[in-house]
């Protein structure tokens, strides 16, 4: 894959987020500790994003850094939904295991 495809699909996958979770870019910007601009650029694909930037980014839009890059969801990724699972109020988990259940029957 060519390197402006990859950080365009790369680019893709963080707008995608980001209005799931119904930030501006700007907001995102603040979460990760990086600039506007780095924000704009990243999602336009047009440059590499630094590693750091990039491990900034995934932890402010609750992702693995592996989501980000291949958007697979890996083993990681369920690691890192599972303890954010286990961050909410016992109700909640019961309900969110219980929704997981229901899916994964159909």
């Amino acid at each position: 894959m060519k390197t402006n495809n990859f950080n365009g699909e790369m680019g893709k996958r963080i707008i995608k987020r980001r209005k799931q979770l119904g930030l501006s870019q700007e907001q995102l910007a603040e979460l990760a500790d990086v600039s506007p601009q780095m924000i704009s650029t990243a999602e336009r694909g047009s440059k590499s994003i630094l590693s750091e930037n990039l491990y900034k980014i995934s932890k402010a839009l609750n992702v693995s850094a592996d989501y980000l890059l291949s958007g697979e969801i890996t083993e990681s990724s369920f690691n890192e939904m599972y303890k954010r699972v286990l961050k909410t109020p016992a109700e909640m988990q019961e309900k969110i295991f219980q929704v997981i259940d229901i899916l994964s029957e159909k």
